[in-house]
């Protein structure tokens, strides 16, 4: 089933049931999408265009998470952490980071890859391998473990 149809769908149930949340959650997604598909681009949404939606959608979910916290506003921070929940719920299984750095190891191994001035031919690599699996930051740490 296409992401569209998916939350058209749970937009559906989340109306239902009246949960607030996962409402405005939904909605911000499908917005993504809608401006995508407007965007002039003339293309479908595909697999990879939808986890790059989630993952960006994700990732200002978690720096809006770390503001508010420094800001001392864990209530702002408790509904970004719940519209995150439901986000990563759309996105493939997450990495655990001792499963991502057992996989960036055979990748690094795969290319030859050995110490940091191999970092840009690995990091790229990496980053299209298990991107919605895991966060960019998470796996620019891990490569440069891997090389150090």
């Amino acid at each position: 089933m296409k992401l569209k149809d998916k939350i058209n769908e749970d937009l559906k149930s989340a109306l239902k049931e009246k949960d607030k949340i996962k409402l405005e959650t939904i909605r911000s997604i499908r917005a993504l999408i809608l401006e995508f598909e407007k965007s002039g681009k003339d293309k479908e949404l595909s697999p990879e265009d939808e986890i790059n939606l989630l993952s960006t959608a994700a990732k200002k979910r978690k720096e809006a998470i770390e503001q508010y916290k420094n800001a001392g506003r864990n209530d702002l921070a408790e509904k970004e952490e719940a519209e995150l929940k439901i986000i990563q719920s759309y996105l493939p299984a997450q990495l655990s980071k001792e499963e991502l750095e057992a996989k960036i190891k055979e990748l690094a191994a795969e290319i030859g890859a050995k110490d940091k001035t191999d970092f840009p031919k690995l990091m790229p690599q990496a980053i299209k391998k298990f991107k919605g699996q895991a966060d960019g930051k998470t796996i620019k740490e891990v490569v440069e473990k891997i090389l150090s």
